[in-house]
C-alpha cells in the first residue's frame, strides 16, 4: 500500500553533502524491489521537474491518468526553493522533495509512477524512480530520454523493439524504441515492478509520441 509524503519525510535528510547522498543511495538501494508488487492498475502516474528563475525554483509536476484510457484525471503542480546543486548521479536530491510534494497533494495516487528519469540504471543503482518508490511504495518506472550508464546492442528500428541495457554484466534496463526509426528511450525498474512488466507498462502509455502519455504531459507541464 502506497504511503503518503508526510510519512515518509523523515526517511532521511535532504541537506546533505554530495558524499553523504551516496551513502544514503548506497543504504536505500537494498530497499528497492525488482519485481512485480501491484494488483490491477487502475490509474497511471506521469512525473517530472523543471526549473524557474534561472534553477532557482524548481517546478515539479505529476499527472495521473485513467489506464488503459489513458485519460486526465488529475494533475499537481508544486513550485519549491532548488535546495541542492545540478550533479550527475544525484539528481533525485535536487528533485524529488518538489515530487514528493507533488504526489502527497493528488487526491489519487496512481497505481503505477512512470518517472522522467533513472531506476536502477545509475551507477548505483538507485536514481530518482528508485527513490520515489522506495520511499513511497508506489511501483515505479525510470523512463530516461538519456543514458546515464552502460552498454547496449545497436537497437532494431521498429516501434516496441527492445534490447537489454546492461552494466558491468549485470541487465539494469531496456532500451526500447516506442516510435519507428525515433530516438529509443532508456527503461528501468524503479522500485515494486520488474523489468519485463516496465516495458509492457510504458509501450501501453505509448500513443503517437515518443514519450508515454505519462511523463510527456507531466513533462508539459513542469515546463510551463
Amino acid at each position: 500500500m502506497p504511503v503518503k509524503k508526510n510519512a515518509i519525510s523523515s526517511a532521511h535528510p535532504w541537506n546533505v553533502s554530495p558524499a553523504e547522498v551516496r551513502d544514503i543511495q548506497n543504504r536505500l538501494r537494498h530497499r528497492v524491489v525488482l519485481s512485480d508488487r501491484f494488483e490491477t492498475v487502475r490509474y497511471v502516474g506521469g512525473a517530472d521537474v523543471g526549473f524557474e528563475d534561472k534553477t532557482r525554483i524548481t517546478r515539479a509536476a505529476v499527472v495521473v491518468l485513467t489506464f488503459p484510457e489513458l485519460a486526465l484525471h488529475e494533475y499537481r503542480i508544486i513550485r519549491q526553493a532548488t535546495t541542492f546543486p545540478y550533479v550527475p548521479g544525484l539528481l533525485s536530491f535536487r528533485e524529488a522533495p518538489a515530487l514528493l510534494a507533488a504526489l502527497d497533494a493528488l487526491e489519487q495516487l496512481p497505481d503505477l509512477l512512470l518517472c522522467d528519469g533513472q531506476g536502477i540504471a545509475h551507477p548505483r543503482r538507485f536514481g530518482i524512480a528508485s527513490h520515489i518508490g522506495v520511499l513511497t511504495g508506489i511501483p515505479a518506472i525510470g523512463v530516461a530520454k538519456t543514458r546515464l550508464v552502460g552498454e547496449h546492442p545497436p537497437i532494431p528500428l521498429e516501434k516496441g523493439r527492445h534490447v537489454p541495457l546492461t552494466h558491468h554484466g549485470e541487465t539494469i534496463g531496456a532500451v526500447l524504441r516506442t516510435r519507428t526509426g525515433v530516438k529509443p528511450l532508456f527503461i528501468s525498474t524503479g522500485h515494486n515492478i520488474g523489468l519485463e512488466s516496465a516495458v509492457a507498462y510504458v509501450m501501453a502509455c505509448v500513443t503517437k509520441y515518443r514519450l508515454p502519455e505519462t511523463t510527456r504531459q507531466a513533462h508539459r507541464l513542469a515546463s510551463g
